[in-house]
């Protein structure tokens, strides 16, 4: 079974559903300890953003995230995200996020480790 490691990889969207806010100037910066997983994001629409948490064997995240957008709105959601293994080994996940707030309606996304 590969290694999987959150720490030190940074990410950004490559798509994202209408209702999110992330696009492909957030970018996330991820670390991990024993599983468990945060990073802080910025770019495009959001200010400032964070989210944690945690990892299943096979890679999957279950996460929580809050971020204050450029309307200078505070925004909180749920996400779980399928990891998948690109061909020159950078990761990939497959997110399905839900508002916590708002109109609590729901998206998809796919973001994808940048170097």
């Amino acid at each position: 079974m590969r290694e999987i490691s959150y720490d030190g990889r940074r990410f950004r969207a490559v798509t994202n559903s209408a209702a999110g806010e992330v696009s492909a100037e957030t970018i996330f910066h991820y670390h991990e300890n024993d599983k468990i997983v945060w990073a802080e994001y910025f770019g495009g629409g959001i200010e400032r953003g964070m989210l944690l948490a945690t990892r299943s064997d096979d890679g999957s995240l279950d996460m929580r995230y809050q971020h204050v957008n450029a309307r200078g709105e505070l925004m909180t959601g749920i996400c779980r995200s399928r990891l998948e293994f690109l061909p020159d080994g950078r990761y990939r996940m497959h997110e399905m996020w839900k508002w916590t707030c708002g109109d609590g309606s729901a998206g998809e996304s796919v973001v994808e480790e940048v170097r």
